[in-house]
C-alpha cells in the first residue's frame, strides 16, 4: 500500500464519518518497503492540489521518513530551475513536460508518496481506535457486522 493511498482513506465505521480525527489513519507496527519506479512528473504536478499536506507530513514523521517541507510544494517546485525556461512558452506540450528535468523536491516527493509502501502492519483510526490490518501490502477494510 503506497503512502499516497493514505491521503484518501478514512475510517469506515459509521460513527467516525463526521469526526475529523478519523482522518488520516495512522500506521502502527508498519513494515515499509521501497518499490522503485520511474518518476512521473505530470502525475506529481496533478496530484499536488489533492494532497492533504499537513496529514502527509504527519504520516511521514510517524513512519520515520525524512521530514517533508512545512508548506506544500507548487508544480513549479517540481521542475529543475534550469528547465523552467521551457515552462514559459505557451506551446509546451504534454510530451515536452515529460522531458523536463525533475527537481530534488520532485524526486523526494516521488520517493515518499509513490515508492514507499506499507507491506505489513496496521492502520489505526484516531477517533475510535479501530485497527485495520495490512498484509502483503493490502489493507483489510471489511468490518464485523456490529460496526457497520
Amino acid at each position: 500500500m503506497k503512502l499516497l493511498t493514505l491521503n484518501f482513506l478514512t475510517c469506515a465505521i459509521k460513527t467516525c464519518k463526521t469526526n475529523p480525527a478519523s482522518f488520516p489513519l495512522h500506521p502502527r507496527d508498519a513494515e515499509l518497503e521501497i518499490q522503485e519506479s520511474d518518476l512521473n512528473l505530470p502525475f506529481l504536478k496533478n496530484i499536488l492540489p489533492r494532497l492533504m499536506w499537513e496529514e502527509i507530513r504527519i504520516l511521514a514523521k510517524e513512519l520515520g521518513l525524512p521530514d517533508l517541507p512545512g508548506s506544500a510544494p507548487v508544480p513549479e517546485d517540481l521542475v529543475d530551475s534550469s528547465s523552467n525556461a521551457a515552462l514559459d512558452t505557451p506551446e509546451v506540450s504534454q510530451g515536452d513536460e515529460r522531458e523536463q528535468e525533475a527537481s530534488q523536491t520532485a524526486r523526494d516527493l516521488h520517493r515518499v508518496l509513490i515508492e514507499t509502501c506499507i507491506q505489513e502492519g496496521k492502520l489505526v483510526c484516531g477517533s475510535c481506535g479501530h485497527e485495520y490490518s495490512v498484509k502483503e501490502g493490502v489493507a483489510n477494510f471489511l468490518l464485523p457486522g456490529h460496526l457497520v
